[in-house]
């Protein structure tokens, strides 16, 4: 997921798809020690959207602060 995509969406929006973001590597973590995955980037590129997803719910908790 790319970094304008995740801004355009709205915080609830951004909880939901952390959580299953976060069930998915969950997942994929558990069926790695039954067998090796065809594509082992899923794991960098989903720690990383979840990172992402992570820092914009930080910087929307800033914004709230600030503005009040």
């Amino acid at each position: 997921m790319k970094k304008y995509e995740i801004a355009a969406l709205s915080k609830q929006e951004l909880i939901e798809r952390l959580k299953a973001l976060q069930e998915r590597l969950a997942d994929i973590n558990f069926f790695r020690v039954i067998e090796q995955p065809q594509n082992p980037m899923v794991f960098r590129t989903s720690r990383r959207d979840i990172a992402r997803m992570k820092n914009r719910l930080h910087q929307l908790a800033i914004a709230e602060t600030q503005s009040v």
